[in-house]
């Protein structure tokens, strides 16, 4: 019997009846009475079930942390650990060596679980590995060390995984921040990071957090979406795609709008891809999570203050900063405040073509939200002001959203028009229209209002020209 089937079975071989006394078997009296014992210390026998399943998982445990300390101080300090591969090897030997010195006999599958659970501690982020390399796993979210949960198509479910306290998620939070040049402690519980792969994390550790260490990671494909799987996943229609190339190509300002996780990063991401290799383009974010395939891409990425409250370097900072860097296209992750008085103005002042991403509700909500974020700027400006810089910068808003069945679809598109009195007039070109629901799926599709948008001239004069057909001209629906 290998060894960790004997850790799980413990001393129940033990526990055997003992009604026989000296290989006798028991009468009926001495039956009866033995039942009725068990009926008396039945909630005693479950808590000794539940102490001995404790005792066992202890035992499973110090196993794995005493092997995993013993490989730690063995192995070679100096090795490159960014060669994945021949480290895992490397450990593969010291984990087969350490098993034979100390004679443990381990069923086949019970080592690769062992050794698995190791490698992931040493090299990858511990319990979190096999959830990152599940492709069907969009978001995972950590509520304390032993609550994981996860999305898969937009249904959340309980992990068969979890950590062995807060001290854990501590050492892999660490292994997650440590890179990026940030860090997380009771001075500043909150951080925002990335996964190598480009997979947004944000953690939150006590004492903000009740629970321990939360953290939550939105997941992106490691290959990065195409405007093709948009449309085969159902979020636009082809005519939608063609439009939305050709408004991106004739340099259009465009806002992608919608609620938390609705799509908005990965939308603007694919709008990305459409703008010719030969221009210069500057990315801002809080955490580098756009994956632009051009040759000519600049980076810029904001900093938080150090542990003295200095050195911070914020949105806004980088947005003033990218005019001096001879942009023909600035890409704003998202807009949160004061930053979006510096975008409409680097929209009005000829860097068009300009993209960004920020929280609403719908395409209005959009120009609420921005005047609000352009009054947190700290400027004494009046608003109609500030609404004349929103018309004259923005030429189009494309919001998305999260449906009840948990799809995320393009669900109106619109054009800012301009000013009439003090309004800002705006005109829907395309809006979701629901069908209805089949087997728990909204059925629908985004049709044309048949208003043709006013910057048609423009997207002509870049030789681009689409056929009215795209605008429900001459079509029925």
């Amino acid at each position: 019997m290998s060894l960790l089937k004997r850790i799980e079975k413990g001393s129940s071989g033990n526990q055997g009846d003992q009604g026989a006394r000296g290989g006798q078997p028991p009468s009926e009296g001495d039956e009866a009475r033995a039942n009725a014992m068990r009926s008396r210390n039945a909630p005693v026998v479950g808590r000794g079930e539940a102490s001995m399943a404790g005792r066992n998982n202890n035992a499973y445990l110090d196993l794995k942390q005493r092997i995993q300390n013993r490989l730690l101080a063995e192995i070679d300090p100096s090795m490159d650990l960014s060669r994945k591969n021949e480290v895992r090897a490397h450990i593969e030997e010291l984990f087969a060596a350490i098993l034979a010195e100390e004679n443990m006999v381990l069923a086949r599958a019970e080592r690769q679980r062992l050794f698995d659970q190791i490698v992931a501690e040493i090299q990858g982020f511990g319990p979190l590995e096999p959830l990152l390399a599940d492709e069907t796993v969009t978001e995972i979210m950590v509520n304390g060390p032993k609550n994981i949960f996860v999305e898969r198509k937009g249904n959340i479910t309980r992990a068969n995984v979890a950590f062995e306290d807060d001290d854990h998620v501590m050492r892999v939070l660490d292994r997650i921040v440590a890179p990026l040049g940030r860090r997380i402690d009771e001075s500043s519980p909150l951080v925002d990071a990335r996964l190598p792969d480009g997979s947004r994390v944000n953690a939150v550790i006590r004492p903000i957090s009740l629970v321990g260490p939360t953290i939550t990671i939105r997941k992106f494909f490691k290959k990065p979406l195409t405007i093709e799987d948009l449309i085969r996943f159902g979020s636009m229609t082809k005519e939608i795609a063609e439009f939305l190339r050709a408004c991106v190509m004739a340099r259009l300002n465009i806002v992608v709008s919608g609620g938390t996780g609705s799509g908005k990063t990965t939308l603007l991401n694919v709008l990305s891809s459409f703008i010719p290799n030969d221009e210069r383009i500057v990315t801002i974010e809080n955490a580098a999570e756009l994956q632009l395939r051009q040759e000519h891409v600049v980076t810029l990425e904001s900093r938080p203050p150090n542990i003295e409250g200095k050195g911070a370097v914020t949105i806004q900072d980088l947005v003033v900063n990218s005019l001096r860097m001879r942009p023909d296209r600035i890409v704003v992750g998202e807009c949160r405040s004061g930053e979006a008085l510096d975008m409409l103005q680097a929209m009005n002042t000829g860097h068009d073509g300009s993209l960004t991403t920020l929280h609403s509700n719908s395409p209005r909500d959009t120009i609420a939200r921005l005047e609000v974020m352009c009054l947190m700027a700290g400027m004494d400006l009046p608003v109609r002001a500030i609404r004349e810089q929103i018309a004259s910068a923005i030429d189009m808003i494309c919001h998305q959203e999260r449906l009840r069945d948990g799809t995320r679809k393009i669900v109106k598109i619109s054009e800012v028009q301009g000013m009439e009195g003090d309004m800002i007039t705006m005109s829907d070109i395309f809006e979701f229209e629901q069908t209805g629901v089949e087997g728990g799926k909204i059925v629908g599709r985004i049709r044309p209002t048949g208003i043709r948008p006013k910057f048609t001239d423009r997207i002509e004069a870049a030789g681009i020209y689409l056929p009215p057909s795209i605008f429900g001209v001459g079509r029925s629906y």
